[in-house]
């Protein structure tokens, strides 16, 4: 974050405060972050036996057997959201990824999708021809209940209505269809909500699964594919790209509001643009520059920002030499001839082409380098090629990953994302403003951790997964993490806690073997008349230690706490922390 005076508050700014991601190998956007930072490719490279279609094209020597491959794309956990296997089976399975990832985003932003009391818009793209090639829609005679609830399970259209209702929310649910440019659609309709006040909280995002999975492609000459799987921005060798699935969500929420709310803030959407060529492009589907340099040009000017203040370029870049030079055409005319150096990137490198999901990935690449302040490097660049004339463009490629110090004392960046059929689009980021000071956090006062979830094994896995978190992140606060945990996290069956003083307190009850912390199995019995009661459950005699373990056993055996209560008055934020661990299973449906 930054002190930066230019980054006083601006009603216009929306602040990033949650984000999930399932990339081609990566389930988390941490493991994505480390992907890119080590320049590691996630595109396989598949043995015959591993493709069970495409019998008649995979001995041709112009198929490539290359994809990004999302290996829970067959995979769902019904449990946390009441469905059953029935419609579990039924539901897409972009409808199911949208679901998890957008509850993931809530947890990641430290909100109890039972707790919270707000509009939520709920915004998403997908991929409509996912939907005919999981299942051929059902043929009935009837609309009948059954009828109604297979054909809303089935359809693109109701992806976003669907997380809305199995979620327990309420809001406004937009599905987008404007092809690959679907994420960023997305998130432009989720600001223009914010802002006109028309949802207090929103989810955007995109979700992709490429039917039949895994598969290769055809490759054929001046096409967008690649010639041997490999994508390579800005290379005078680059031939396309491959073909990937994924799904990526943001939790998204005015500046102003999420300040005051305490909320963690990734980084903020300053500016967001859309248009289409019409009938000015060269060839349809193609990359039009005067109208995709108009779109880049409007998102800085709806952020207030100037082009020699934004210091990262995160390109649609589809490594194929005429898609490149355009969109460097175009870009380049937006930003103008100045001074400033901008480093130009592109992730399709790492996960290849995730359709309407692939803003996406540029998005949360663009956003973690603005939290960690490092520059990934692109990947597959080793000749840069000299059509693209980046000495007369500010443009400088990003060969080798650095840290970012900004001429300009802050960090931006824009991300394109382009569309078959004149789908421009542009967002602009840039970094959260300093964080209010402090005081110090008291030490040595007792907190209480509480931990659930649908079963012993899950709980067990969400101990370890809170445990590894603290110890690689020494600057977590206590307070910060119990109060993420009591009011961020949905209350399930099966239930632990812990009465600590200090981290190291927390990281050893965490442990196997730790001694203190109480759960379901085995808790201490409870006098249920011995606290003090308000309409959202008990609250504790006291805050001294005795009185949070008395409210812990009586917690993980069933009694309803008011942690809003037990928090009131407390100075906690909140902060990311491992999500709930879902445990999918399989789920297919190859008729109705």
């Amino acid at each position: 974050m930054t002190d930066n005076p230019e980054q006083d508050y601006d009603p216009g700014d929306v602040a990033v405060i949650g984000m999930s991601l399932r990339a081609p190998g990566a389930r988390t956007k941490e493991q994505f972050w480390d992907n890119l930072v080590h320049g590691r490719e996630s595109v396989s490279f598949l043995a015959k036996d591993d493709i069970h279609v495409d019998e008649t094209l995979i001995h041709s020597p112009f198929y490539v057997r290359a994809c990004g491959v999302l290996d829970t794309y067959d995979k769902f956990d019904p449990s946390v959201f009441g469905i059953s296997d029935r419609m579990a089976a039924a539901l897409t399975p972009e409808n199911r990824l949208y679901l998890e990832s957008a509850w993931e985003a809530l947890e990641d932003g430290g909100y109890d999708p039972a707790r919270l009391k707000a509009e939520v818009g709920m915004y998403g793209a997908n991929n409509p021809q996912t939907a005919a090639l999981y299942s051929s829609p059902p043929d009935r005679v009837s609309v009948g209940p059954e009828a109604i609830e297979a054909s809303l399970a089935w359809s693109p259209d109701t992806m976003t209505s669907n997380a809305l209702y199995y979620m327990g929310l309420i809001g406004e649910a937009v599905t987008v269809a404007s092809v690959c440019a679907g994420f960023h659609y997305a998130v432009h309709l989720a600001c223009q909500s914010l802002l006109l006040g028309q949802t207090d909280v929103a989810i955007a995002g995109g979700a992709m699964v490429r039917l039949p999975h895994p598969r290769g492609h055809l490759w054929e000459e001046n096409r967008i594919l690649s010639r041997d799987g490999h994508c390579r921005p800005f290379d005078a060798n680059g031939t396309g790209t491959a073909l990937s699935s994924g799904v990526v969500t943001l939790l998204l929420k005015p500046l102003g509001r999420a300040v005051a709310d305490r909320d963690h803030v990734y980084a903020l959407v300053k500016g967001s643009a859309v248009n289409n060529n019409g009938v000015s492009a060269m060839a349809y589907g193609l990359a039009q520059p005067e109208r995709l340099s108009a779109c880049i040009a409007a998102a800085m000017e709806v952020g207030g920002v100037t082009p020699d203040t934004v210091s990262m370029y995160e390109a649609n870049g589809l490594g194929l030499p005429m898609t490149d030079e355009l969109e460097v055409h175009a870009a380049g005319m937006a930003f103008g001839k100045q001074t400033a150096t901008t480093s130009i990137g592109g992730v399709k490198g790492n996960v290849g082409h995730g359709g309407v999901v692939s803003g996406g990935f540029g998005a949360v690449k663009a956003a973690l380098a603005i939290h960690h302040r490092t520059l990934p490097a692109t990947i597959n660049l080793t000749e840069v090629n000299p059509d693209l004339d980046f000495p007369g463009t500010p443009f400088v490629p990003q060969v080798e990953g650095a840290s970012w110090e900004p001429e300009a004392g802050i960090r931006r960046a824009g991300i394109t994302s382009i569309g078959g059929g004149g789908y421009n689009a542009h967002l602009l980021l840039e970094e959260a403003p300093a964080a209010a000071r402090r005081a110090p956090e008291e030490e040595g006062r007792p907190r209480l951790a509480t931990l659930s979830a649908m079963d012993d094994a899950a709980l067990a896995r969400q101990r370890a997964r809170l445990k590894e978190r603290l110890e690689a992140d020494p600057g977590l606060r206590l307070d910060d993490v119990c109060f993420t945990l009591n009011l961020g996290r949905k209350v399930m069956g099966r239930r632990w806690a812990a009465v600590v003083r200090s981290r190291a307190e927390l990281v050893a009850a965490l442990s196997d073997d730790a001694r203190g912390p109480v759960t379901t199995a085995a808790a201490p019995r409870t006098d249920p008349g011995a606290f003090t009661r308000t309409d959202d459950g008990i609250v504790p005699s006291g805050t001294d230690a005795q009185a949070l373990a008395d409210l812990a056993a009586a917690w993980v055996t069933g009694a309803q706490v008011d942690f809003d209560a037990l928090h009131r008055g407390e100075a906690g934020h909140r902060v990311p922390l491992p999500t709930y661990p879902f445990q999918p299973r399989r789920f297919w449906r190859t008729d109705w």
